[in-house]
């Protein structure tokens, strides 16, 4: 037993176990989503902050020696993101014939989406950085910290909301559409890119290539309005 805790000691202060934690627990959590069908609510990326948060806690392992070696998995998030470009390309005539509705029902989702959060934030008496920080909501993390930042708001709690925005979008969308009779997996995609960012994008690429290729141009969509649009409105506002 002594030995165990010894070896234990010694590979969770390593680069290693950050790195084999994460894929280790990832690989797992695909696999049991895969076992549900790819049930919404077995999304592998819910189950993979569920484990590792839950191993980082009962370890006590600080967050920082887990990053060393996690960092080498979120090296990847980039190119991972650039790779939703290609399905995009495939459908570059289609997008093109609907570039102008596309971009004003991305323009009318980004507002609703980030303006419903201000105003009921707003309206419970929420401190002036909360706020602000619930503003880009539905923008990709990496992003919305920056936004935040940029406004006045708190970019850790920026990127919590984000997370948990990409999550609950992905595990409700399927049910919420079933609900609302969306069929079609273009709007169903869009929709789920539009409110729920990467995370939503992977789920619609998951269930269908066009939910996965509108998704992924929601997305992009999102990240350049609210770059561009959410500084200039709260100069205004504020």
């Amino acid at each position: 037993m002594t030995d165990f805790v010894q070896l234990w000691v010694y590979l969770a202060s390593t680069p290693l176990f950050g790195l084999t934690a994460t894929v280790v627990t990832y690989v797992i959590a695909v696999a049991a989503s895969e076992r549900t069908g790819a049930a919404p609510w077995a999304n592998p990326v819910l189950w993979s902050v569920v484990c590792i948060g839950g191993l980082l806690v009962v370890t006590r392992t600080p967050y920082p020696t887990y990053f060393a070696g996690a960092q080498f998995v979120h090296v990847l998030l980039g190119p991972a993101v650039v790779a939703l470009a290609w399905p995009l390309w495939q459908r570059r005539a289609e997008i093109r014939r609907r570039g102008t509705a596309l971009l004003l029902a991305g323009l009318a989702g980004g507002l609703v989406a980030g303006g419903s959060a201000v105003a009921l934030a707003w309206a419970l008496g929420l401190p002036p950085e909360v706020v602000r920080s619930l503003t880009s909501k539905s923008v990709t993390a990496p992003v919305a910290m920056g936004i935040a930042e940029r406004i006045g708001g708190v970019p850790a709690l920026a990127a919590v909301c984000a997370v948990l925005t990409g999550l609950v979008g992905a595990m409700s969308g399927k049910y919420i559409f079933d609900l609302l009779g969306i069929g079609s997996w273009p709007v169903r995609g869009f929709a789920l890119g539009t409110t729920a960012h990467g995370i939503g994008a992977a789920r619609a690429l998951q269930v269908h290539p066009d939910a996965g290729a509108y998704a992924g141009i929601a997305l992009g969509l999102q990240v350049l309005l609210a770059s561009l649009l959410t500084p200039l409105l709260f100069r205004w506002w504020g």
